[in-house]
């Protein structure tokens, strides 16, 4: 009998915490769900959809880190973009391998820069509410 009530008396934190919950138990979103989706409005009446995706972060042999995230941007023009998250100093910067198409983020802002100079073609865009 004593053995009985030391299992129960156990067992009821367990129990209890299991009672509580009477939803669906909790699934983790699928790997190739975006982990967000932001909508930004930009000047000249331009707009950007991005979503963002998580990645694994690796090293490279000499040390520096690789990110391993990634944007698919889509510009109100109909392009469509996904982008590689690449190293940067302030903000996120996702680009192509040739780094003639970077998109960039900082809070709730983001800039498009295209081609070998570097233009500017989304500017001033913000976080859409």
């Amino acid at each position: 009998m004593p053995r009985a009530l030391g299992l129960a008396i156990a067992l009821m934190p367990i129990l209890s915490v299991a009672a509580c919950n009477d939803g669906p138990p909790l699934k983790a979103p699928p790997p190739d769900a975006p982990i967000s989706t932001v909508r930004y409005q930009c000047q000249q009446n331009k707009t950007i959809v991005a979503d963002y995706y998580d990645g694994k972060s690796s090293v490279a042999p000499d040390g520096r880190p690789i990110p391993g995230g990634r944007v698919v941007v889509q510009l109100s023009d109909g392009r469509k973009f996904s982008l590689p998250q690449t190293l940067s100093a302030s903000g996120i910067r996702y680009a192509d391998s040739s780094g003639t198409f970077v998109f960039w983020s900082k809070g709730d802002t983001a800039f498009v820069e295209e081609g070998a100079n570097q233009t500017v073609t989304y500017r001033d865009c913000v976080t859409r509410r």
